[in-house]
């Protein structure tokens, strides 16, 4: 039986980025979220081996220290040259300082040494595993992705993380180049393009109610 998400949500991140996009989201469904970092709450150890199982992790922590229902995305990029990395460890590889033009850098380099030149060569997509935790540890969870091509050099300065690498299918434009209405905007404002977008119209079906 799924649960329906009502009141306040903890939204399980400390990345502004990731936050932003959250609450856009979420906006239609009148929740009120407030973050993690807001919360002053602990970021908990990722040691899962898979997207579902690290946003678990933390939906469950934010969960149980605010006593109140958690929503937590974890997400990454995933090449096909590079035999699927950096995949969980996506925001590892832009380090402490959060530098993603060094990871987007050394993906390029990685790429380079693998001779993959060719847009087929180059392909890529986005995950986004989000769930859902109450205290009680209930947990509703779904996943989702995005499919496209990485470019060199990187382009735009919208978004966030490996944005402006990625092109997704059937677009001229990276996500670093797009609004974020057209990323992840949903219907019939947005295309609903991003990994994230995806998974989201997946838990809005069995966790929300449009006000």
């Amino acid at each position: 039986m799924h649960r329906r998400i009502t009141g306040q949500l903890v939204i399980a991140t400390h990345n502004p980025g990731k936050l932003a996009e959250m609450r856009e989201l979420l906006a239609p469904y009148g929740i009120e979220a407030v973050s993690a970092g807001e919360l002053g709450l602990d970021e908990p150890e990722e040691t899962g081996t898979s997207f579902r199982a690290n946003a678990q992790i933390k939906a469950l922590a934010a969960a149980k220290a605010a006593q109140l229902p958690a929503f937590a995305d974890d997400s990454g990029l995933v090449v096909d040259a590079l035999d699927g990395a950096p995949g969980i460890y996506s925001a590892r590889w832009a380090g402490p300082n959060k530098d993603f033009t060094g990871a987007m850098t050394r993906i390029e380099r990685l790429l380079q040494e693998r001779g993959a030149t060719t847009p087929e060569q180059r392909r890529a997509h986005f995950v986004s595993a989000l769930c859902v935790a109450w205290p009680d540890d209930h947990i509703e969870e779904v996943e989702a992705r995005a499919d496209g091509t990485l470019v060199w050099p990187p382009r735009g300065t919208a978004g966030f993380g490996y944005d402006p690498s990625f092109m997704p299918d059937g677009h001229t434009r990276t996500f670093g180049e797009m609004t974020s209405i057209e990323k992840h905007g949903l219907p019939p404002l947005g295309l609903g393009l991003s990994h994230r977008a995806r998974a989201f119209v997946k838990l809005a079906e069995i966790c929300l109610e449009p006000r």
